[in-house]
C-alpha cells in the first residue's frame, strides 16, 4: 500500500474515505511572507495606498479563501471550519522589509486543517501583491509553510523556527 493516500489501489487520484474517522479539534497555522520597499511600507504603515487598507482586506481575502479551500484542491473535503484568524507583523531591518501572514484555522472534524490554513496565508500574501502591484511589481512573496498542526491520526506537529 502507498504512503500517498490520495491514490487508489490502481494508482489513480481519490478523495480519501474518512467516514469511518471520529471528529476531533483540530488547529492548524501556517506561514507566508511578503517582501516589500521601503516606500511601500511606509505607505502602508500610514495607510496611504490608495486602493484602501491593504491588511484588512488582505486579511478578508484569506478568510475566504480557507472557507473555499476544497474548491482550489481537488481532493480537499469541504469543511465546517471553527474559526479561522490572520495576523499580521512587520520585520524591517536595514534594508528588508518584509510582511509575515499567520493563518490559524480550527475546526472540529474527521481531517485536519492544513491546507485551509495553506490555501488562507497565501490567499492573503497574494492579496497584499494585488493591492500593492500599481506602486512595484517586483514585489516578491516568500516561503509558505506550515508552523504547527494539532489533532489528527498523525498527531501534532511543530516546526522549529530558525
Amino acid at each position: 500500500m502507498s504512503e500517498f493516500t490520495h491514490f487508489n489501489v490502481d494508482g489513480r487520484a481519490h478523495m480519501v474515505d474518512i467516514s469511518h474517522k471520529q471528529p476531533t479539534e483540530r488547529t492548524a497555522i501556517a506561514k507566508s511572507s511578503v517582501f516589500v520597499t521601503k516606500e511601500i511600507y511606509e505607505k502602508m504603515t500610514s495607510h496611504a495606498i490608495k486602493k484602501g487598507d491593504v491588511l484588512s482586506v488582505a486579511q478578508v481575502a484569506g478568510i475566504m479563501a480557507a472557507k473555499k479551500t476544497s474548491e482550489w484542491i481537488p481532493m480537499c473535503h469541504p469543511i465546517s471550519l471553527k474559526a479561522v484568524d490572520i495576523s499580521f507583523e512587520w520585520h524591517v531591518s536595514e534594508s528588508t522589509y518584509e510582511l509575515e501572514i499567520r493563518a490559524m484555522v480550527k475546526t472540529v472534524g474527521s481531517t485536519g486543517v492544513e491546507m485551509e490554513a495553506l490555501t488562507a496565508a497565501s490567499a492573503t500574501a497574494l492579496t497584499v501583491y494585488d493591492m500593492i502591484k500599481a506602486i512595484d511589481k517586483g514585489i516578491v512573496i516568500g516561503k509558505t509553510y506550515l508552523l504547527e498542526k494539532t489533532g489528527g491520526k498523525s498527531g501534532d506537529f511543530r516546526r522549529e523556527e530558525k
